[in-house]
């Protein structure tokens, strides 16, 4: 089991697996409607000039999510692995 990390604490480039939506009803299903359920792989591709908002390819797309909002997705990260070692 992984520890806690939020969606919005993703660097660019990273990768992690949707644990869990805390978000309210409307919002969890506004992120469903984009792709953003549990088990799903998202990896953070972009961000604004002052880092919000970061853009997340999600199931093949490339989605804007606002920091606030991404705060609300609780993660799993993938380990990066240093090359060459």
């Amino acid at each position: 089991m992984c520890e806690r990390f939020l969606l919005n604490e993703l660097e660019q480039n990273q990768t992690g697996e949707v644990r869990k939506i805390l978000s309210e009803p409307e919002m969890k299903r506004r992120f469903q409607d984009i792709g953003l359920i549990c088990g799903t792989k998202v990896t953070c591709v972009g961000k604004g000039p002052f880092g919000d908002p970061k853009a997340y390819e999600i199931r093949g797309a490339v989605v804007a999510i606002r920091n606030s909002d991404a705060e609300q997705i609780e993660i799993c990260p993938e380990k990066i692995s240093e090359k060459g070692v």
